[in-house]
């Protein structure tokens, strides 16, 4: 495609490797252009599936570079904002791994410097852009279950590691952070509300970081409870219980690697449909789609207002919680 959007990532994080920069180099109407790190070690598998790759060991330099239309930030959680903000003075439309922000205030920072400059910014919340989140939300607003009841969330997996960036406190580690995110977000996303009141948050901490949390909260007309845990065998799944049926997302935010997308939607009468989306990309769809976005003006389906919200429900969690 003529005129693609040149993406330069920042940093050489593992997460880049396996997912995202492989979704950029793929995407429609994107370019790998460059790769900003301290270490050509950790460029050399970048530059394994991309050859013609630029790589800074500079954060600042790749920034700067008038190579560049658009930063990917994969940076540990705390430095997000703040890199964040450094691209958008650059004049670099910024796509940022979630959570983009510590709390739901460090958001409204990226949102004036974003309506100041007139880019993209976006938190790369990739589930929005897989097509089986859109189909539970088109059921909901079509009242396909009835009144919304219940909402149930689980999202789970083992990672013991006390080296791992995940556990460490100092560069905003914790469960909520990495994966709170998608249980509070995707209800979010999929009903169109925010909660009327965190009901009651139970959380534990090791080192320092939050491993575990149980949560429940009222929203308008149905109830929501929560759990999510880097400490428990790997299981995701969300429920949505309507009057008239249930509709069951089995593999609601890794699809692909968890499990297959799968849509279960069991009526009253006990008649299962099942809806599924074998060969969707969810990274790929999310860069292609920020691509629409920042070179087309099309519309995107997360912005950093959404993100604001979801990092509010997560702060109130927290604030929330009864040890």
């Amino acid at each position: 495609m003529s005129n693609p959007i040149r993406f330069g990532v920042l940093g050489g994080a593992k997460f880049a490797l396996d997912h995202m920069a492989r979704a950029i180099h793929e995407a429609q109407g994107a370019e790998f252009t460059a790769l900003a790190t301290s270490s050509l070690d950790k460029a050399a598998p970048f530059q394994a599936f991309c050859p013609r790759l630029k790589v800074f060991t500079d954060y600042d330099a790749m920034l700067a570079s008038d190579e560049i239309d658009a930063v990917y930030i994969p940076l540990p959680n705390h430095m997000h904002v703040a890199w964040s903000l450094k691209a958008l003075a650059a004049g670099k439309h910024v796509l940022c791994e979630k959570p983009i922000a510590m709390n739901a205030a460090e958001i409204d920072a990226l949102i004036a410097k974003r309506d100041e400059t007139g880019l993209l910014a976006a938190e790369a919340f990739m589930i929005v852009h897989h097509p089986q989140w859109a189909r539970v939300k088109e059921m909901l607003a079509a009242g396909e279950i009835g009144d919304l009841i219940r909402v149930d969330v689980a999202f789970s997996f083992d990672n013991p590691d006390l080296d791992n960036i995940r556990n460490k406190p100092g560069t905003g580690g914790g469960a909520m952070g990495d994966i709170g995110v998608y249980a509070i977000g995707s209800v979010r996303y999929a009903t169109g509300q925010d909660p009327e009141a965190i009901t009651s948050t139970t959380i534990t901490y090791e080192n320092g970081v939050d491993v575990s949390s149980a949560f429940t909260a009222r929203f308008a007309g149905f109830d929501y409870s929560a759990y999510v845990s880097m400490r428990m065998s790997p299981f995701q799944e969300v429920r949505f219980h309507g009057r008239t049926g249930v509709i069951t997302v089995k593999t609601p935010f890794n699809a692909g690697t968890y499990g297959s997308a799968e849509l279960q939607i069991r009526a009253t009468n006990g008649v299962t449909r099942i809806e599924t989306f074998p060969t969707v990309r969810q990274y790929v769809v999310q860069v292609e789609n920020f691509v629409r976005s920042s070179r087309d003006g099309a519309d995107y389906p997360w912005s950093l207002e959404n993100a604001r919200g979801t990092q509010a429900m997560i702060d109130a969690v927290f604030d929330a919680d009864q040890g």
